[in-house]
């Protein structure tokens, strides 16, 4: 065991990279050391900021004796070579959901973790969130019972925010399924115990320029008996942060003047000026999240159990128990991903994993390819890759 900080290096510099850096500038149980992109504008602002190298490809990152692990950000459809490549150059990964595109992408390496002995975190989603933690912990002490039911919902205009083509095709990793619902079914797998045996759904894709399923509903059974009822559009004008006090998926607060923003901006743009769009949100493109006031969230979610209703709130959870209700409260910490960083920091300093591995990563990862095959089917799809909340590995 060692204290001294985790030697991180990041592949890819893009979005997903944006969003998790101000919680990795505020750790000091990490250093960012190398990075890769093929970003000229990327790499030097990487460079000017930390001081380590940025490398032309993800090879040369993984072969840098410096890196510890490597945090793999790069688009969905890579996943699988760059993860396997960080495992056999003997690095420990936190990988950004989802785990890859393809579940024989995501058994291979599941298994290149299992024989390089290392560990493959997926992450940050939201089933990260300090009050999705909360709820799972008042479920888990029995309190009120046993979990019966999840409720789930979120409508946001994911599909008309900047977007590279490869995010708009469901072959790679793009659409809502992947990109979100990954999300949704995390966290209602972390709440009702990981165990889903069967799953039933129908997916809309109704807009002929962002093709790809724009939204689902579905409806998960798990092996206790518990069930779950999942929706979600990213094509909605409908804002569901409106009920979650208008609090942003990030945990900010919303400007009065936010609605419609993502569909005034893409209306006047061409398919170059979209990319542009997008490269501006990527490091070194000068975009900065807003300062989080809140948790972040991933819209309504409602866990219904024997004696009590708990609603995951940004704040906390809200407790509607037999004869009282209550609200039990998330301090909110410096770095609003601290528990995804928690993680890895547990993993690699202290031998305790977390739930979220590459094992569940693939569960999760299984259910996204139900609901599409339950919605071209007609049919309920069986699982066969689940793990509990007990069994991680």
């Amino acid at each position: 065991m060692t204290s001294e900080p985790i030697r991180l290096g990041v592949a890819g510099l893009g979005r997903a990279f944006v969003l998790m850096l101000p919680s990795l500038r505020a750790d000091p149980r990490l250093r960012l050391v190398a990075a890769a992109s093929p970003s000229p504008r990327e790499a030097a602002a990487f460079t000017a900021e930390f001081g380590g190298p940025c490398h032309a490809d993800v090879a040369a990152l993984c072969a840098d004796p410096g890196v510890e692990a490597v945090y793999v950000a790069t688009p969905h459809a890579l996943h699988r070579a760059h993860v396997i490549a960080a495992l056999e150059a003997g690095k420990h990964v936190l990988v950004e959901k989802p785990l890859a595109v393809t579940l024989a992408d995501g058994l291979a390496m599941v298994e290149a973790a299992r024989k390089a002995n290392r560990h493959l975190i997926v992450g940050p989603s939201h089933s990260f969130d300090a009050p999705v933690a909360l709820a799972r912990q008042i479920i888990d002490s029995g309190e009120f019972g046993r979990l019966r039911m999840v409720q789930a919902l979120n409508y946001t205009d994911f599909l008309y925010r900047p977007r590279r083509p490869e995010e708009l095709r469901s072959d790679q990793g793009g659409g809502v399924i992947f990109s979100q619902g990954i999300h949704q079914i995390d966290i209602v797998r972390l709440l009702a115990g990981g165990m889903v045996t069967q799953v039933s759904a129908m997916t809309g894709a109704w807009d002929p320029q962002r093709p790809g399923e724009g939204a689902y509903a579905a409806l998960m059974h798990f092996a206790d008996g518990a069930f779950a009822s999942l929706s979600y559009s990213g094509m909605a004008h409908f804002d569901s942060d409106v009920w979650m006090g208008n609090v942003g998926e990030l945990g900010h607060d919303k400007p009065a003047d936010s609605y419609g923003a993502a569909r005034r901006a893409l209306a006047s743009a061409a398919p170059a000026d979209e990319i542009a769009l997008k490269e501006a949100r990527t490091f070194g493109g000068g975009h900065q999240p807003a300062p989080a006031q809140h948790h972040e969230h991933f819209g309504p979610i409602l866990a219904l159990c024997d004696r009590a209703d708990l609603r995951l709130t940004p704040d906390g959870v809200e407790v509607s128990a037999n004869t009282r209700r209550e609200f039990r409260r998330c301090p909110l910490s410096a770095a609003t991903r601290a528990p995804v960083l928690d993680a890895l920091v547990a993993a690699l300093r202290e031998g305790r994993t977390p739930v979220q591995t590459g094992a569940w990563g693939l569960a999760s990862l299984e259910v996204c390819h139900a609901i599409i095959a339950s919605a071209a089917s007609g049919q309920p799809q069986r699982l066969h890759h689940q793990i509990t909340t007990g069994m991680e590995t």
